[in-house]
């Protein structure tokens, strides 16, 4: 009889973490509770404190789309790794795709459109087909959906690179280092847990992909202020964008965000 597509462990994917050692319901305890949890339903919240008066500027629906997104992703990631389910494994890949197509919706720049793109609309439609294909792809092989969604970081990286070549704000530049430095580390950890597995299960230390829970989240917390910081400087020339970190910058542990300065109209 084939397994059911909501049974748990019917997932084409498992990782590193042994199975239901410390609950009888949860497959992978750390990778569903302590992550899944802090990273997501936690610090989500915290990338959205990135855009400071005045209330009437752009990005608060768009921000309010991404948001939903990135926490039905972390709610899905928990679903995933508690049941181990081929649903669960596609709602978490399919989450992160459709987080991504909503980011790159509103805030990818005019100036890198294809050619025969000529409005932010006819954009919409194209980034729409592209994700409804890429869907329908991701049921093909679902073992390749991650190592295709990872991919995708290079492009936003070298969009980062292109961007920060015309940009002399030293703040800036630090913040997409420190960004680059919390991904750098995910990746790390993500590829020590799908390839490195024999040896952290050798040395009873397999909680490697429950690290890239955090530190993703870590990334994403400097990378959403970035992306606002650039669109702001596209999208409404008249205001100056500045980054800025609450509570303070001389904190070890900040959150980022946006400022926005009006420039006085010369009379």
């Amino acid at each position: 009889t084939m397994p059911s597509i909501f049974s748990y462990q019917s997932a084409e994917v498992d990782w590193c973490e042994s199975n239901f050692v410390r609950s009888a319901v949860i497959a992978e305890y750390y990778n569903t509770d302590g992550t899944s949890l802090f990273s997501f339903l936690l610090l989500t919240p915290l990338n959205f404190l990135v855009l400071e008066e005045p209330p009437r500027t752009c990005g608060r629906m768009e921000l309010c789309h991404l948001k939903v997104s990135l926490l039905l992703a972390g709610l899905f990631s928990m679903y995933f790794h508690m049941t181990l389910s081929y649903v669960g494994q596609l709602l978490d890949e399919l989450s992160i795709l459709w987080t991504l197509a909503v980011a790159y919706s509103f805030w990818y720049p005019q100036c890198y459109f294809p050619k025969c793109i000529k409005t932010r609309r006819h954009f919409f439609w194209l980034t729409g087909i592209t994700t409804v294909i890429s869907t329908l792809m991701s049921f093909v092989k679902p073992t390749l959906n991650a190592y295709a969604l990872n991919c995708i970081a290079f492009h936003l990286l070298y969009l980062t690179w292109r961007e920060l070549k015309k940009c002399n704000d030293k703040r800036v530049h630090r913040m997409a280092a420190v960004m680059v430095m919390w991904w750098v580390l995910a990746i790390t950890s993500w590829i020590s847990d799908r390839w490195l597995c024999w040896l952290w299960q050798a040395i009873n230390f397999p909680y490697f992909h429950s690290f890239w829970h955090v530190l993703i989240a870590m990334s994403l917390l400097y990378c959403c202020p970035l992306v606002i910081y650039f669109n702001v400087t596209y999208e409404m020339p008249s205001f100056k964008p500045k980054l800025q970190y609450w509570p303070s910058d001389s904190w070890p542990v900040v959150v980022p965000y946006v400022t926005l300065e009006e420039p006085h109209k010369q009379c």
